[in-house]
């Protein structure tokens, strides 16, 4: 499979390939927004690739949509959509949009939809779902943001994959990046690192880009939402794809596994992000060179 920057490459991979035979994708991906027209073209996208893989697909939206409406008239979705292999999906069926999400509640929705999905005949689950509605105030982004990771975390294991579309006219680019920080990829490439759920086995989470003075809050915000757990007194953290790190974002890492039990582990490769750790020599944080 090809390599990507965040792990797997969604524009590509297809997990768990090795026969020829059609199995669903793991793709996680935020989509920034500024109109409708330019959402149905890339949901159309991301919704055929999955009837492509035998993927059951939703697109999860507050109607009256456009997005909805022209989804319908699309031939392959019409069909999918009379057959049961596609849904449109009312917001308040899918998430309770009305008040805070519940993060577990949340994805174990999303765990039964997936196992309905395979008890159907298909390869799994794929949702589309313009999410701006559900991430307005502050408190209902602290925990649509722990329900991010926390779903990733299932992806990475189960069939299912996602893209959350936030509408940037209506959020802003600060509250957009607050999510987008927490997706394997995006289109907001004003976002300079990702911390996401890594593969079982590997670490606890992974962090990709760059961690300076200018994100180091929103760094903290991204560790304290996500919550990755520590296991046998170690938080590792999968970063040989991390260019920089410097002080204040290995100080929030430090801390944050050291209020759980833990030790910090920084899992990179032979970088700048290794040298600064290896010149802090922060107690509560070890360094791994990644091979």
């Amino acid at each position: 499979m090809t390599r990507h920057r965040n792990g797997l490459d969604w524009r590509h991979g297809v997990s768990g390939v090795s026969d020829g035979s059609r199995q669903a994708a793991y793709r996680h991906v935020c989509w920034r927004y500024d109109d409708r027209p330019a959402l149905h073209d890339r949901v159309r996208t991301f919704l055929l690739e999955g009837l492509a893989l035998g993927e059951r697909i939703w697109y999860v939206t507050a109607e009256p949509d456009p997005v909805a409406d022209r989804l319908r008239e699309e031939p392959l979705i019409r069909d999918a959509l009379r057959r049961g292999a596609a849904r449109i999906v009312p917001l308040g069926s899918a998430y309770a949009h009305d008040h805070v999400v519940d993060p577990d509640d949340q994805v174990r929705a999303y765990a039964t939809a997936t196992a309905d999905a395979l008890a159907a005949g298909h390869t799994g689950l794929r949702v589309a779902a313009d999410a701006t509605a559900l991430v307005r105030t502050p408190a209902q982004r602290d925990a649509f943001a722990r329900y991010e990771h926390l779903i990733d975390r299932y992806m990475r294991v189960r069939p299912m994959s996602a893209m959350c579309a936030y509408d940037r006219r209506l959020l802003g680019d600060e509250a957009i990046a607050e999510l987008a920080c927490l997706h394997p990829d995006s289109n907001a490439d004003d976002v300079l690192f990702r911390l996401y759920a890594d593969t079982p086995g590997d670490g606890h989470a992974a962090l990709v880009g760059e961690l300076d003075a200018s994100n180091h809050e929103l760094f903290r915000a991204a560790l304290d939402r996500a919550d990755p757990r520590p296991a046998g007194g170690r938080l590792v953290v999968e970063a040989s794809d991390l260019r920089f790190i410097d002080h204040r974002n290995l100080i929030h890492l430090r801390d944050h596994a050291r209020a759980r039990g833990a030790v910090a582990v920084l899992r990179a490769s032979r970088s700048a992000a290794t040298r600064v750790a290896e010149l802090l020599d922060l107690p509560g944080l070890d360094v791994e060179v990644a091979r």
